[in-house]
Protein backbone atom coordinates (compact mmCIF):
# COMPACT_ATOMS: atom_id res chain seq x y z
CA UNK A 1 0.00 0.00 0.00
CA UNK A 2 2.78 2.45 0.92
CA UNK A 3 4.69 1.60 -2.26
CA UNK A 4 1.58 2.21 -4.38
CA UNK A 5 0.93 5.47 -2.53
CA UNK A 6 4.44 6.77 -3.14
CA UNK A 7 4.34 5.76 -6.78
CA UNK A 8 0.90 7.05 -7.78
CA UNK A 9 -0.15 9.48 -5.03
CA UNK A 10 -3.50 10.94 -6.18
CA UNK A 11 -2.71 10.56 -9.90
CA UNK A 12 -4.17 7.93 -12.20
CA UNK A 13 -1.03 7.75 -14.32
CA UNK A 14 1.63 10.48 -14.26
CA UNK A 15 2.86 9.56 -17.74
CA UNK A 16 -0.47 10.32 -19.44
CA UNK A 17 -0.58 13.21 -21.88
CA UNK A 18 -3.51 14.67 -19.90
CA UNK A 19 -2.97 14.03 -16.20
CA UNK A 20 -5.96 12.92 -14.09
CA UNK A 21 -6.28 13.16 -10.32
CA UNK A 22 -8.63 11.61 -7.76
CA UNK A 23 -11.59 13.94 -7.18
CA UNK A 24 -12.25 12.56 -3.70
CA UNK A 25 -8.68 13.19 -2.60
CA UNK A 26 -8.93 16.75 -3.91
CA UNK A 27 -12.17 17.23 -2.00
CA UNK A 28 -10.59 15.84 1.17
CA UNK A 29 -7.60 18.14 0.74
CA UNK A 30 -9.90 21.15 0.47
CA UNK A 31 -11.48 20.14 3.77
CA UNK A 32 -8.07 19.85 5.43
CA UNK A 33 -6.94 23.20 4.03
CA UNK A 34 -10.15 24.87 5.20
CA UNK A 35 -8.48 25.52 8.56
CA UNK A 36 -6.23 28.14 6.93
CA UNK A 37 -8.96 30.58 5.78
CA UNK A 38 -10.82 29.99 9.07
CA UNK A 39 -7.72 31.12 10.96
CA UNK A 40 -7.31 34.12 8.64
CA UNK A 41 -10.96 35.12 9.16
CA UNK A 42 -10.27 35.16 12.92
CA UNK A 43 -7.20 37.32 12.29
CA UNK A 44 -9.28 39.61 10.11
CA UNK A 45 -11.89 40.25 12.82
CA UNK A 46 -9.33 40.64 15.61
CA UNK A 47 -6.97 43.01 13.76
CA UNK A 48 -8.08 44.69 10.55
CA UNK A 49 -11.73 45.08 11.60
CA UNK A 50 -10.89 45.67 15.27
CA UNK A 51 -10.57 49.18 16.81
CA UNK A 52 -7.32 50.85 15.76
CA UNK A 53 -7.06 52.94 18.91
CA UNK A 54 -6.71 51.73 22.52
CA UNK A 55 -7.74 54.04 25.38
CA UNK A 56 -5.21 54.08 28.22
CA UNK A 57 -6.59 52.64 31.49
CA UNK A 58 -7.31 54.91 34.48
CA UNK A 59 -7.35 58.06 32.35
CA UNK A 60 -9.72 60.98 32.56
CA UNK A 61 -12.34 61.32 29.82
CA UNK A 62 -13.31 64.92 29.07
CA UNK A 63 -16.42 65.91 27.14
CA UNK A 64 -15.80 68.68 24.58
CA UNK A 65 -19.49 69.53 24.07
CA UNK A 66 -18.85 69.32 20.32
CA UNK A 67 -20.69 67.07 17.90
CA UNK A 68 -19.72 65.23 14.74
CA UNK A 69 -21.71 65.48 11.53
CA UNK A 70 -23.48 62.28 12.63
CA UNK A 71 -24.52 64.01 15.89
CA UNK A 72 -22.14 62.04 18.05
CA UNK A 73 -20.50 63.62 21.09
CA UNK A 74 -16.73 64.20 20.92
CA UNK A 75 -14.59 63.33 23.95
CA UNK A 76 -10.93 63.98 24.74
CA UNK A 77 -9.12 60.85 25.89
CA UNK A 78 -5.59 59.55 26.16
CA UNK A 79 -5.18 56.76 23.66
CA UNK A 80 -2.56 55.12 21.48
CA UNK A 81 -2.78 53.45 18.10
CA UNK A 82 -3.07 49.68 18.40
CA UNK A 83 -0.12 47.79 16.91
CA UNK A 84 -0.72 44.36 15.40
CA UNK A 85 1.84 41.64 14.75
CA UNK A 86 1.35 39.90 11.41
CA UNK A 87 4.32 37.51 11.48
CA UNK A 88 2.30 34.38 12.25
CA UNK A 89 -0.54 35.20 9.78
CA UNK A 90 2.09 35.85 7.12
CA UNK A 91 3.69 32.46 7.78
CA UNK A 92 0.27 30.79 7.56
CA UNK A 93 -0.37 32.55 4.24
CA UNK A 94 3.06 31.50 2.94
CA UNK A 95 2.28 27.87 3.78
CA UNK A 96 -1.08 28.18 2.02
CA UNK A 97 0.69 29.62 -1.02
CA UNK A 98 3.14 26.71 -1.00
CA UNK A 99 0.25 24.22 -0.91
CA UNK A 100 -1.53 25.93 -3.80
CA UNK A 101 1.58 25.97 -5.98
CA UNK A 102 2.74 22.46 -5.01
CA UNK A 103 -0.51 20.83 -6.11
CA UNK A 104 -0.31 22.26 -9.62
CA UNK A 105 2.38 19.90 -10.92
CA UNK A 106 3.10 16.18 -10.70
CA UNK A 107 6.59 16.39 -9.20
CA UNK A 108 5.87 19.16 -6.70
CA UNK A 109 2.70 17.42 -5.48
CA UNK A 110 4.92 14.92 -3.66
CA UNK A 111 6.23 17.82 -1.53
CA UNK A 112 2.74 18.70 -0.25
CA UNK A 113 1.83 17.21 3.16
CA UNK A 114 -1.87 17.85 2.52
CA UNK A 115 -1.80 15.88 -0.76
CA UNK A 116 -0.22 12.87 0.98
CA UNK A 117 -2.68 13.04 3.88
CA UNK A 118 -5.73 13.47 1.63
CA UNK A 119 -4.62 10.56 -0.56
CA UNK A 120 -4.11 8.35 2.50
CA UNK A 121 -7.49 9.22 4.00
CA UNK A 122 -9.31 8.39 0.75
CA UNK A 123 -7.33 5.21 0.02
CA UNK A 124 -10.35 2.93 0.59
CA UNK A 125 -12.71 4.94 -1.63
CA UNK A 126 -12.95 4.05 -5.30
CA UNK A 127 -11.28 6.94 -7.17
CA UNK A 128 -13.21 9.24 -9.44
CA UNK A 129 -10.87 10.74 -12.00
CA UNK A 130 -10.91 14.31 -13.25
CA UNK A 131 -8.35 16.31 -15.25
CA UNK A 132 -5.69 18.26 -13.38
CA UNK A 133 -5.72 21.30 -15.66
CA UNK A 134 -8.97 22.94 -14.43
CA UNK A 135 -7.88 22.30 -10.84
CA UNK A 136 -4.55 23.92 -11.61
CA UNK A 137 -6.39 27.01 -12.81
CA UNK A 138 -8.50 27.07 -9.64
CA UNK A 139 -5.41 26.79 -7.43
CA UNK A 140 -3.78 29.58 -9.41
CA UNK A 141 -6.71 31.82 -8.47
CA UNK A 142 -6.23 30.80 -4.84
CA UNK A 143 -2.51 31.57 -5.03
CA UNK A 144 -3.28 35.02 -6.45
CA UNK A 145 -5.67 35.77 -3.58
CA UNK A 146 -3.08 34.64 -1.04
CA UNK A 147 -0.36 36.81 -2.59
CA UNK A 148 -2.71 39.81 -2.42
CA UNK A 149 -3.33 39.19 1.30
CA UNK A 150 0.40 38.77 1.92
CA UNK A 151 1.05 42.13 0.30
CA UNK A 152 -1.68 43.73 2.41
CA UNK A 153 -0.20 42.43 5.68
CA UNK A 154 3.37 43.37 4.65
CA UNK A 155 3.03 46.57 2.57
CA UNK A 156 6.29 48.16 3.76
CA UNK A 157 8.40 45.09 2.93
CA UNK A 158 6.82 44.78 -0.53
CA UNK A 159 7.23 48.52 -1.17
CA UNK A 160 10.91 48.48 -0.20
CA UNK A 161 11.55 45.45 -2.42
CA UNK A 162 9.86 47.02 -5.46
CA UNK A 163 11.57 50.38 -4.87
CA UNK A 164 14.97 48.68 -4.65
CA UNK A 165 14.35 46.71 -7.84
CA UNK A 166 13.44 49.79 -9.88
CA UNK A 167 15.81 52.18 -8.02
CA UNK A 168 13.02 54.70 -7.38
CA UNK A 169 10.27 55.28 -4.84
CA UNK A 170 7.27 53.84 -6.63
CA UNK A 171 5.38 52.83 -3.49
CA UNK A 172 5.19 54.50 -0.05
CA UNK A 173 6.73 52.71 2.93
CA UNK A 174 5.02 54.73 5.68
CA UNK A 175 1.42 53.63 5.01
CA UNK A 176 -0.60 50.74 3.65
CA UNK A 177 -0.97 51.41 -0.07
CA UNK A 178 -3.06 48.24 -0.67
CA UNK A 179 -6.86 48.69 -1.12
CA UNK A 180 -8.94 48.25 2.03
CA UNK A 181 -11.03 45.45 0.52
CA UNK A 182 -8.06 43.06 0.14
CA UNK A 183 -8.54 41.33 3.55
CA UNK A 184 -12.07 40.42 2.47
CA UNK A 185 -10.46 38.06 -0.08
CA UNK A 186 -9.92 35.73 2.87
CA UNK A 187 -13.69 35.24 2.88
CA UNK A 188 -13.61 34.44 -0.83
CA UNK A 189 -10.97 31.75 -0.19
CA UNK A 190 -13.11 30.34 2.60
CA UNK A 191 -16.19 30.11 0.35
CA UNK A 192 -14.21 28.47 -2.49
CA UNK A 193 -12.69 25.83 -0.19
CA UNK A 194 -15.95 25.22 1.67
CA UNK A 195 -17.87 24.56 -1.55
CA UNK A 196 -15.13 22.21 -2.74
CA UNK A 197 -14.91 20.34 0.58
CA UNK A 198 -18.65 20.02 1.30
CA UNK A 199 -20.27 19.82 -2.14
CA UNK A 200 -17.34 18.97 -4.41
CA UNK A 201 -18.11 22.16 -6.35
CA UNK A 202 -15.02 23.84 -7.80
CA UNK A 203 -15.86 27.39 -8.84
CA UNK A 204 -12.40 27.85 -10.33
CA UNK A 205 -13.01 24.83 -12.56
CA UNK A 206 -16.35 26.32 -13.65
CA UNK A 207 -14.56 29.54 -14.57
CA UNK A 208 -12.00 27.52 -16.52
CA UNK A 209 -14.88 25.82 -18.38
CA UNK A 210 -16.38 29.24 -19.18
CA UNK A 211 -13.09 30.60 -20.51
CA UNK A 212 -12.69 27.54 -22.74
CA UNK A 213 -16.22 28.05 -24.06
CA UNK A 214 -15.34 31.68 -24.81
CA UNK A 215 -12.25 30.56 -26.70
CA UNK A 216 -9.78 32.26 -24.36
CA UNK A 217 -8.21 28.88 -23.55
CA UNK A 218 -7.30 26.83 -26.62
CA UNK A 219 -6.41 23.53 -24.95
CA UNK A 220 -8.87 20.66 -24.66
CA UNK A 221 -11.21 20.76 -21.68
CA UNK A 222 -12.66 17.34 -20.88
CA UNK A 223 -15.19 18.88 -18.51
CA UNK A 224 -16.50 20.99 -21.42
CA UNK A 225 -17.06 17.90 -23.53
CA UNK A 226 -18.83 16.01 -20.69
CA UNK A 227 -16.50 13.02 -21.09
CA UNK A 228 -17.01 10.07 -18.77
CA UNK A 229 -13.47 9.76 -17.41
CA UNK A 230 -13.88 6.22 -16.11
CA UNK A 231 -15.29 5.03 -19.41
CA UNK A 232 -12.49 6.81 -21.25
CA UNK A 233 -9.90 5.06 -19.05
CA UNK A 234 -11.53 1.69 -19.81
CA UNK A 235 -11.49 2.44 -23.56
CA UNK A 236 -7.83 3.48 -23.41
CA UNK A 237 -6.90 0.27 -21.58
CA UNK A 238 -8.84 -1.81 -24.10
CA UNK A 239 -7.09 -0.12 -27.04
CA UNK A 240 -3.71 -0.69 -25.41
CA UNK A 241 -4.56 -4.37 -24.85
CA UNK A 242 -5.69 -4.80 -28.48
CA UNK A 243 -2.47 -3.15 -29.65
CA UNK A 244 -0.41 -5.60 -27.57
CA UNK A 245 -2.36 -8.55 -28.95
CA UNK A 246 -1.70 -7.40 -32.51
CA UNK A 247 2.02 -7.12 -31.82
CA UNK A 248 2.18 -10.66 -30.39
CA UNK A 249 0.04 -12.14 -33.18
Amino acid sequence: MLRYHLKHLWFRNQSEEIVFINKYAVQMRAGLMLILPIYMVIVLFTTVLAPTWTVLPNTFVEETFDMTEEWRTIFNVQAHRTAFEYTLPSLVLLYGLFEMLAGMFVKTAYLSPSVHLATFLTRNIRPKWEPLKPKRFAWLIGATLIVSCLMFFNPDSVARFINNVFFMELLPTDRNWMPDFIPMLVGVCFVFMWLEAVFGLCLGCKLHWLLVKMGLFKEHCYNCMNVDFEQKAWIDERKALEADLKKTA
